[in-house]
């Protein structure tokens, strides 16, 4: 008996001195930076009215009115190619407007989605193509290629999820930018040593590093295709929070959840690559040489800067900053204190960064092609709804409760991960997060699938109700609905 109270009392001790707390933090300071903001609520609900609207006007006269829209649209990408233009002017404005005029009719008449899709990716190249001569860190550049390019997918993506799925295929094809390096097929398209893969996840931080920066996104992963000139066979390099750098082969690349994947390539007129157009092999292969060679631990903090530690957008830049290149032209800023708090109890400590979506707008590089899994954009969209909400009221001053009785448990697996490590095995809880860390980690997907359960049933109810799937913008107002709720409780 007396063994028993003092095992007991051991294990009440060990416990108690496992829930000390780790020393606070330093002080968050966010990059200096300007958050987009659309503040377009009306435009938005006005966008579905006019989708409600067109599905009880006539065939024919919906289709004439598409056609002229098309049309309009088509002229205006023909103008832009031809002329000079600043990012400030007003071309740019009625370009966009005839993308959200024209979606919600064809979201309602579907038949013209493809040739709607092929404009909206006419308009991110010669958007793109007009951008290098642009300043990437002016405010105004860097507003004008977010919203036309992320808001014509936002306009494509709607109509996707509102036509069935035989009538808009899961790849777009888009620019077949030149490159002498080894290639392979990969999704139907041709890729080449040195190309840059961006996807999203299916994971709620997938989501979150997406959303979680000053212009919202769509993808959260970085990757880098290495092709054997031999065999070309393809190695994707990448990283993971698990395991730090590693490599993949294409089947177990898409193994790991995938909902999008955006193909990109370095322009082949780019300076660097007319004196040395193997240069982006080269920089593949270094990556891969250097996965192979040595443990390269993720790196949490973010820090691009930090070549010990890779996060995944720096698997691809940090060897083509070596060879001359520099990718992010315009760079990564997280200057939301709720966002940056909350990405700080991950183990963050850069704001000013890499983040995965901003790689789409850098003028270095062509997009090859777009690939979605139409079966699941939906879910890409509500869990994006779910983060936005969560992020709007984190900035509002509100933190996800954490369940700090749980955080001895988290230190004994933390160890026990730490054991595994020393044998080259990935342990419950990564390289480099903490056991704090972890246990805000679980708080947060615990918290982003309770609300994502209601807005799913939600936009179920809404769906029966009005027979037809709820936009982006109805599944955030479900999310902020229900998180209002949460902090009533």
């Amino acid at each position: 008996m007396k063994k028993l109270k003092l095992l007991s009392a051991s294990l009440i001790f060990i416990y108690l001195i496992l829930l000390i707390p780790e020393p606070k933090p330093d002080e968050i300071k966010v990059a200096e930076g300007t958050q987009f903001i659309w503040n377009r609520d009306s435009l938005w609900h006005s966008l579905e009215d006019s989708f409600v609207k067109a599905q009880t006007i006539g065939c024919i006269k919906l289709n004439n009115q598409i056609g002229k829209n098309l049309k309009d649209f088509s002229n205006l990408l023909s103008y832009i190619e031809k002329v000079n233009l600043k990012p400030n002017d007003r071309i740019f404005d009625s370009l966009l407007k005839i993308v959200f005029q024209s979606a919600p009719l064809i979201g309602a008449f579907p038949d013209s989605a493809m040739q709607f899709i092929e404009l909206n990716n006419q308009l991110r190249q010669i958007v793109k193509e007009k951008s290098r001569y642009w300043n990437p860190n002016e405010l105004t550049s860097r507003n004008t290629l977010y919203k036309l390019i992320y808001g014509s997918r936002a306009a494509v993506e709607e109509i996707i999820l509102q036509s069935n799925k035989n009538e808009t295929p899961n790849l777009t094809n888009q620019n077949e930018e030149n490159s002498v390096t080894p290639s392979t097929t990969f999704l139907g398209v041709k890729i080449h040593s040195g190309d840059i893969l961006l996807s999203r996840g299916g994971a709620p931080t997938s989501a979150l590093i997406s959303r979680g920066s000053d212009y919202p996104g769509n993808f959260s992963h970085v990757a880098l295709v290495y092709v054997d000139p031999k065999t070309n066979v393809a190695s994707i390099i990448e990283a993971h929070i698990e395991v730090g750098v590693a490599i993949a082969t294409l089947e177990d690349y898409m193994r790991d959840k995938k909902l999008r994947v955006l193909v990109l390539r370095l322009r082949s007129d780019l300076p660097e690559i007319l004196a040395d157009p193997m240069l982006p092999h080269k920089a593949a292969t270094a990556s891969l040489n250097r996965a192979l060679d040595e443990h390269i631990p993720y790196d949490f903090e973010m820090d691009f800067k930090n070549p010990d530690k890779l996060f995944c957008s720096e698997v691809a830049s940090s060897e083509y900053r070596r060879l001359g290149i520099n990718l992010w032209m315009g760079k990564s800023t997280i200057s939301s204190t709720g966002t940056a708090k909350l990405l700080a109890g991950f183990g963050v400590k850069y704001f000013e960064t890499q983040e995965p979506s901003d790689l789409e707008y850098d003028p270095q590089l062509s997009v090859v092609a777009e690939w979605r899994d139409s079966e699941t954009l939906y879910k890409d969209h509500v869990d994006n709804a779910v983060v936005d909400a969560i992020l709007e009221w984190s900035e509002a001053g509100n933190e996800i409760s954490i369940d700090w009785y749980m955080l001895p448990i988290f230190r004994a697996i933390k160890l026990y991960s730490v054991l595994l490590n020393q044998f080259n095995e990935a342990g419950p809880i990564p390289e480099g997060m903490s056991a704090t860390s972890a246990l805000r980690h679980e708080a947060f997907k615990t918290f982003h699938n309770s609300i994502k359960k209601v807005v799913l049933d939600k936009a179920d109810k809404f769906k029966l109700q009005y027979g037809y799937t709820p936009p982006y913008w109805r599944l955030l107002e479900f999310a902020r609905n229900d998180i209002q709720s949460y902090r009533k409780k």
